[in-house]
């Protein structure tokens, strides 16, 4: 058995970078081979492990992505989205996979990630879990069998320090409930209401966004119909099923073509 391929971690001092270097610390499949942080972060220069507070990870934290992706097979990536279209072209020169966590992407940072996934195969999803891509197919599929006449409502929830809103997961359902209507989500979305709104317009998709304390992730898809509802709800009750789907996604993509992936193809939904 040849040597456990190298992943490298982007934002390694964030709450998902601490997780995914601790499972990657004694990974079976997968070993860490780099840490990654903004230049004058003080985490550079030290152990990733131990900055976290947990066993050395035998790694130490870089701001050079280019030295970081050397050795590297994928990098994995919850950052902000101008960080992450700025690895996006370093992880395609490298040929390395690019698995993408983070969220608030704009239209343009899409197609810069398009771009890259001209040369390497880059794996974007607004949540890496299981069961919110079981919730995504059937979102879609509940939208196409009740048709324009059931309103359709997201309503997310998270902890208080996320800082982009509604969630990407939020903007997963609600692209899949739009494509399962056979529309664009873009043309349809509520996405604010304050003050005299008027009436619901028709074939609407409504977003509501909670922030407080700290909750992993709640996210219920509303279909309300004349005189019955039907509520499609996923709960995280622990982050860690983000940073394993991430690895998952990591693994799968090592040797898959230039392309754009997401989650629904990884799980092989």
């Amino acid at each position: 058995m040849g040597e456990r391929p190298g992943i490298a971690v982007a934002g390694a001092s964030g709450r998902m970078g601490r997780m995914l270097v601790a499972l990657l610390r004694d990974h079976p499949e997968a070993r860490l081979c780099a840490a990654l942080e903004r230049p004058g972060h003080p985490w550079v220069g030290q152990d990733a492990g131990l900055a976290a507070g947990g066993p050395p990870a035998g790694v130490t934290v870089t701001d050079d992505p280019v030295a970081a992706l050397v050795d590297a097979r994928a990098l994995i990536d919850f950052t902000t989205p101008a960080a992450t279209v700025e690895l996006s072209t370093i992880a395609a020169q490298a040929r390395a996979a690019h698995v993408v966590g983070t969220t608030g992407l704009a239209p343009a940072d899409l197609a810069r990630l398009a771009a890259a996934a001209r040369h390497s195969a880059v794996v974007q999803a607004g949540n890496m879990s299981l069961g919110v891509n079981i919730l995504v197919g059937l979102t879609r599929r509940v939208a196409a069998a009740l048709g324009p006449d059931w309103d359709i409502e997201i309503v997310e929830a998270h902890h208080r320090m996320k800082v982009d809103a509604p969630s990407g997961t939020a903007l997963m359902l609600g692209a899949a409930a739009a494509e399962g209507r056979g529309e664009v989500l873009d043309a349809v979305a509520d996405r604010g209401r304050d003050g005299l709104t008027g009436p619901r317009l028709p074939g609407r998709i409504g977003f509501a966004s909670v922030r407080g304390g700290d909750i992993v992730g709640e996210h219920d898809v509303i279909f309300a119909g004349s005189g019955e509802r039907i509520v499609l709800r996923h709960i995280a009750t622990d982050r860690a099923i983000f940073a394993r789907g991430a690895i998952r996604a990591a693994l799968w993509a090592l040797d898959r073509p230039p392309g754009i992936y997401d989650m629904v193809a990884v799980l092989g939904l």
